[in-house]
């Protein structure tokens, strides 16, 4: 029985550490996305002295990284309610996950929406498409 507690404890340490990358790598990508996102903004505010300036491409790519640091912490939630599936953890799991996920699906329509527009109105200058 002394073996079991063993790899109890190394899994709850081996899930903490995972759980807390996670958390940081999204922590990292909101950190990317807002220096990317600046970058764009100030270089499309040079461009576009007396035009338009291009705000749905701003919103764009900063929406794709929180896109995906809403990803990683959805990750981050899963991975710690599997050292504790207890019925409060897991109702707890399930309202962050629906909250998350809907976020996701909303923001995901939108940056799809805002980037057909930027490419009508701007087919020349228009980004990639999103993945």
């Amino acid at each position: 029985m002394a073996w079991k507690e063993a790899v109890e404890q190394v899994l709850a340490q081996a899930v903490g550490a995972l759980q807390f990358s996670l958390e940081t790598l999204s922590v990292v990508c909101v950190l990317v996305g807002l220096v990317q996102t600046l970058r764009l903004a100030f270089s499309q505010r040079r461009r576009s002295r007396g035009a338009d300036f291009p705000f749905a491409r701003v919103r764009l790519r900063f929406g794709s990284w929180l896109s995906l640091a809403l990803e990683f912490q959805l990750g981050a939630d899963i991975v710690a309610t599997t050292t504790a599936p207890s019925d409060s953890n897991l109702i707890r799991l399930a309202v962050v996950a629906a909250i998350r996920t809907f976020l996701n699906i909303f923001l995901a329509r939108e940056m799809e929406q805002q980037q057909r527009l930027e490419e009508r109105s701007h087919p020349e200058t228009a980004l990639p498409p999103l993945p």
